[in-house]
């Protein structure tokens, strides 16, 4: 693994792309808190009695709880999407500068809402598990109801949900919440999404199958961020700022050192001139036999 060459995981044919992708692409590497991250994941997976005591209680535990569950009780499988120098880039911003609110959609135990937080003066966040929402609060920052947060009177200079659109039962109505949410002209979005995509719901209605299926088509990497900027993002008015592609990489264990998935990262804000509405149905299909036939979706 130390013999990887991991300048394949931020390699794409931008060539391939329409010019407003080739326009906005920015193009990351494994930079030094990338590989601060994974020489920790080394470390730690050479703590071999550590390893064995996580998967026995992994096994255990598994009786009663939901993965995201036991990861947070353990304190283990923490993620890493994008560095602080990576987050400026996308964000067009300085190391010293400060927003006012973020809202973190979806932190899992808080380690990639930290690099975030570190630039906003007041952090919000979601989290579906009930062991996650203790850790996130313990760190500080203020846990908001999965099912009310868009209620709250406070709008936000950015907006994350990182990994979280191929986890939700309505991914639509996510995306329509979070652009009545975000300030208006200044206000960002930050979507990170999992290439291919591949909807698996862990707390839904449906079983593990969401309600709302989006309309991502495509067989390639290519193909598929083409489809969210044309088929997701442009028919409920958001507009693309900046995108990377990068690895979504997570702590290993006995088995491997460490475990990545090919993500890529958008950074949008709302169009002034189209009108929001739930109408746009075209980015979205109510079941997976009415998505089309080029629609890549696998169900684990």
């Amino acid at each position: 693994m130390k013999n990887f060459d991991k300048n394949t995981w931020y390699h794409t044919n931008i060539e391939l792309y329409s010019p407003q992708l080739q326009n906005s692409f920015i193009r990351s590497n494994c930079d030094k808190e990338t590989q601060e991250f994974l020489d920790n994941c080394h470390i730690k997976a050479d703590s071999i009695l550590t390893q064995i005591l996580h998967t026995f209680a992994t096994a255990f535990l598994a009786f009663f709880m939901a993965k995201t569950s036991i990861n947070g009780l353990l304190g283990r499988g923490s993620m890493f999407v994008f560095s602080h120098e990576q987050l400026e880039k996308l964000l067009d911003v300085s190391s010293s500068w400060k927003g006012e609110n973020l809202l973190d959609l979806g932190a899992g135990d808080g380690k990639v809402t930290e690099i975030m937080a570190s630039y906003f003066r007041h952090t919000s966040v979601t989290e579906a598990s009930s062991v996650m929402s203790r850790v996130l609060a313990n760190k500080g920052y203020q846990i908001l109801g999965i099912d009310d947060w868009y209620e709250i009177g406070v709008t936000y200079d950015v907006i994350s949900c990182l990994n979280l659109l191929d986890r939700c039962d309505q991914p639509l109505q996510m995306l329509n919440r979070m652009i009545s949410k975000v300030k208006p002209v200044t206000g960002r979005i930050i979507v990170a999404v999992v290439i291919p995509f591949s909807p698996y719901v862990e707390f839904g209605e449906n079983g593990t199958q969401p309600v709302e299926w989006l309309d991502v088509r495509g067989d390639t990497f290519e193909e598929q961020v083409e489809s969210f900027r044309s088929n997701v993002f442009s028919p409920v008015g958001l507009e693309l700022v900046h995108w990377t592609k990068v690895p979504y990489l997570c702590e290993g264990n006995l088995q491997r050192t460490f475990y990545w998935l090919t993500d890529v990262v958008f950074v949008l804000k709302v169009n002034p001139h189209k009108p929001i509405s739930n109408s746009n149905a075209c980015s979205i299909v109510t079941s997976k036999e009415d998505a089309c036939s080029s629609v890549v979706i696998n169900i684990p």
